[in-house]
């Protein structure tokens, strides 16, 4: 398994880019923590992830991928690049809370990389003009 990082994540300049880094493709089944489930929402309420998280939404300025033009009004999350195991947390990793292994994403994004499909992502937003009649 390839580890990913926020420096080489930070040297792609789209978001489909950095989608295609970060993609699982259909993956998620792999590491989930099933009847475990209580472990990460355990982890999820401690004050050490919400210091990492808080972080890592200011240094990506709030925006999808970290990717400028691409903020994120409402359903934000942060991402471990690499997937999270109930060992992980159990035995205390220090890369669960290390920003560089950490990315702020919509939930769009998010379920787009974990199910490595292209087509959830987000769309940009057409710009009207003037006696545009056409559709969508």
């Amino acid at each position: 398994m390839r580890i990913r990082r926020y420096r080489d994540l930070r040297n792609l300049v789209t978001l489909e880019d950095r989608f295609k880094y970060l993609a699982l493709y259909g993956q998620v089944g792999e590491a989930t923590f099933g009847f475990d489930r209580w472990i990460n929402q355990q982890f999820y309420q401690s004050s050490e992830w919400k210091h990492a998280r808080d972080y890592v939404i200011v240094r990506d300025h709030g925006c999808d991928l970290g990717i400028p033009g691409h903020e994120i009004h409402f359903g934000l999350l942060v991402h471990h690049m690499n997937p999270l195991s109930p060992q992980d947390i159990d035995n205390g990793e220090e890369w669960i809370l290390d920003p560089e292994f950490l990315i702020t994403t919509s939930h769009r994004t998010h379920n787009a990389i974990h199910y490595g499909d292209q087509n959830l992502l987000p769309r940009p937003v057409v710009e009207r003009e003037p006696g545009d009649t056409r559709l969508w």
